[in-house]
């Protein structure tokens, strides 16, 4: 490649990035504004012992659909299908706010998580195709900045659109903001579009390949662990937050912005060193022992006071923050983007994870309560430090 071609592909690379970043900060802000009161808005259809079998079906059916989606990518591409996949969302949206009984509420839920994974699992390829690998750790992290932006202002504006604990204007929210979102898709098309010929594989040789390479098997083990912990945060800390220890609505917005900053502040930094000095285990070694102490926080503190449990809130999230951020960083340095097979397959520890945790929650809530939740999970997320100890750092 001539000096002046290869000037001319970084800058087209650099343009698609600022793209794929503008919308991955718009479709976060979507997924985000009803993330923290799904539970809740559940709560007003079935009891909270059942809340956990909403998200047990529909990861075991996104799971599912994650399996056949490289093979559905690499006949029709990546664009066309994305394109369909939002439309799915946007329904799906929709329907959740016009539901009217527990079965129209579990169809739409099924649909929105589905789609969700997938969608995420469309801009993963997206970035990849415009991704340089020296630079993966820097353009991963800032592609995490930016949606993680959306999360941070996601919580304060929903807490503005639940008045009298009417959760349904939110998804009224979350649908109108994918609107902007396929409107950029739709005009920059013609760069986003497929111009690589993705790989063929089967579901037994992907899995053949994690298994045979013990970097790739390391990774996808903590990757599950990281969704392991997301699942019972997102389902049980709200839950616990507003019903056990009293926290409003109005206070948890705060917190639980507050609570993610830490995906702005840290990930970009951390990539940066990942990729010119430390490399990424080292980093992922200290989220994880920030994540098991900030569970056993989480079990044991009693207090009422917004301030205490918003420093607990950020301090776990300084430990997820790090652990995302080297797990992409690491993941997309020893994988290429035509390796969707791989990519996809990947994105399965986000349903993995949710299928885990929403079971193993729905069983201890059997027989204790909801702060246990936490303590299980510390004493699992321990097992990290073997996946982390099998793997090769790319410093």
């Amino acid at each position: 490649m001539s000096k002046l071609s290869e000037i001319k592909k970084n800058l087209f690379n650099k343009r698609g990035l600022r793209i794929l970043y503008f919308l991955g900060f718009i479709l976060a802000l979507s997924t985000a504004v009803p993330t923290y009161i799904e539970s809740n808005y559940i709560k007003e259809f079935v009891s909270a012992e059942k809340i956990g079998l909403f998200f047990l079906v529909s990861n075991a059916i996104t799971f599912f659909l994650i399996l056949v989606y490289p093979g559905i990518i690499a006949r029709f591409k990546n664009y066309r299908v994305s394109q369909v996949v939002l439309g799915c969302n946007f329904i799906a949206l929709l329907a959740m706010y016009f539901a009217n009984s527990p079965f129209t509420l579990f169809t739409a839920f099924i649909l929105l998580m589905s789609s969700l994974n997938l969608i995420w699992i469309n801009m993963d390829i997206f970035i990849e195709n415009f991704t340089a690998v020296d630079s993966a750790g820097r353009t991963r992290t800032t592609y995490f900045t930016f949606m993680n932006l959306g999360w941070v202002a996601a919580p304060i504006i929903s807490s503005y659109f639940i008045k009298d604990s009417n959760y349904r204007p939110v998804y009224l929210l979350a649908a109108a903001l994918l609107i902007p979102f396929y409107i950029i898709f739709i005009r920059q098309g013609r760069d986003l579009k497929d111009k690589i010929k993705y790989e063929k594989d089967h579901i037994k040789e992907i899995v053949r390949k994690i298994f045979k390479t013990k970097n790739i098997r390391g990774i996808f083990s903590l990757a599950i662990l990281l969704h392991l912990f997301y699942s019972l945060a997102v389902v049980y800390v709200p839950l616990h937050l507003h019903e056990n220890i009293g926290l409003s609505w109005g206070q948890l917005g705060i917190a639980f912005s507050f609570m993610l900053l830490p995906f702005i502040i840290f990930e970009l930094p951390a990539g940066i060193i990942a990729d010119k000095y430390l490399g990424e285990k080292e980093i992922m070694t200290l989220g994880f022992t920030i994540l098991i102490i900030s569970l056993i926080l989480f079990f044991s503190v009693k207090s009422t006071s917004i301030v205490v449990w918003g420093l607990i809130l950020f301090f776990s999230r300084i430990g997820a923050a790090l652990v995302e951020a080297m797990r992409d960083s690491y993941f997309f340095k020893i994988i290429t983007a035509k390796e969707v097979g791989l990519i996809n397959f990947f994105r399965t520890a986000q349903p993995l994870g949710y299928l885990i945790g929403t079971g193993l929650g729905t069983i201890i809530l059997i027989f204790y309560p909801i702060q246990f939740v936490f303590l299980i999970l510390a004493l699992l997320m321990t097992t990290s430090f073997y996946f982390l100890w099998i793997i090769k750092d790319t410093k």
